[in-house]
């Protein structure tokens, strides 16, 4: 199907009419990534690559450039569409890193991928320095928890390299933004949030179509916030740009299911990327790719045997 090329009008909008009648719509959307367009007609797999000490779930296992590309490669087997490398832990109350550092945990590792992969590489800073050097080294994608609000060069940097863009919504700073949250409506606010940011960016002469938007699950939310907005997923989508959904091994599914342990988490990944991948989340952010790249290739059979894939 052709890409939805006017913005003015909200998908959400023909999302309802379909809910009201029972049925879904199936649009498929691009993504465009610098000289790369991704055609989202299914759900795709980002595969996380922490080379950092201290990531609430794998911090210090992928260190090592090597450790870090033999990662990379397994999650490539397993079904990963995107890597997204991360040099910082945006996890609640992580203590900031400098840009020096970020780099020399960041840039081996997607110099050394982009000289065996063609896919898509992702680089998860809110710095626009080390964006800037990431996209310069072969990264694709700038995935900024920030929304592009942390470093004012960021979209300059993400403007002239004409990268896609994971646009993030958070209450407060990593370091403090489990503290108290609060909202009056989270969907309303997350939704507004979106639309502010796609209007923000795209006057200021970023393609609407690099933009992806994820609801931010676990920045700055507690557990009803998060389920709120995981159970109204389509009311989020703004102007039909796709949505992003990273909920893997987050503290959240250990209120749920009472287990502190990350690790123990993986069940309860899938099963939320089922459920988003119903609802029309597109990209889906986690650790472990095989369990939830099966589970998207069963929800896919299951949207195409009612006519088509439903998207956001």
């Amino acid at each position: 199907m052709r890409p939805r090329g006017e913005y003015e009008c909200p998908v959400s909008f023909f999302d309802a009419v379909g809910r009201k009648l029972g049925f879904f719509l199936f649009i498929a959307v691009i993504w465009k990534a610098g000289t790369n367009t991704l055609q989202l007609d299914q759900g795709v797999v980002m595969g996380i690559l922490n080379v950092t000490p201290d990531s609430f779930s794998d911090g210090g296992r992928y260190l090592a450039v090597d450790q870090a590309l033999s990662r990379a490669r397994t999650m490539i087997a397993e079904g990963a569409g995107i890597i997204d490398v991360g040099g910082e832990s945006t996890r609640p109350g992580a203590s900031p890193v400098t840009v020096s550092e970020e780099l020399a945990r960041t840039i081996p590792v997607i110099e050394g991928l982009r000289s065996e992969w063609a896919g898509l590489i992702s680089i998860d800073t809110s710095k626009a320095a080390v964006a800037e050097q990431a996209l310069g080294a072969g990264a694709d994608i700038v995935n900024d928890v920030s929304g592009l609000r942390a470093d004012e060069r960021m979209l300059e940097v993400c403007g002239t390299a004409g990268c896609g863009i994971v646009v993030m919504h958070m209450q407060g700073q990593p370091r403090t933004m489990q503290t108290d949250p609060n909202y009056v409506d989270v969907r309303a606010e997350v939704r507004d949030f979106f639309e502010e940011r796609f209007l923000t960016l795209t006057t200021s002469g970023i393609d609407a179509e690099s933009l992806v938007f994820d609801p931010g699950i676990g920045f700055g939310k507690n557990l009803g916030h998060n389920l709120s907005l995981l159970s109204g997923l389509e009311k989020l989508a703004v102007r039909g740009r796709p949505l992003l959904i990273g909920i893997s091994r987050k503290s959240f599914l250990g209120k749920v299911l009472d287990d502190d342990s990350p690790d123990l988490r993986e069940w309860s990944t899938v099963a939320l990327t089922a459920a988003s991948r119903m609802q029309g989340v597109l990209l889906h952010r986690v650790h472990s790719v095989k369990g939830n790249s099966d589970a998207l290739r069963v929800v896919e059979a299951v949207l195409a045997s009612g006519g088509g894939t439903q998207t956001m």
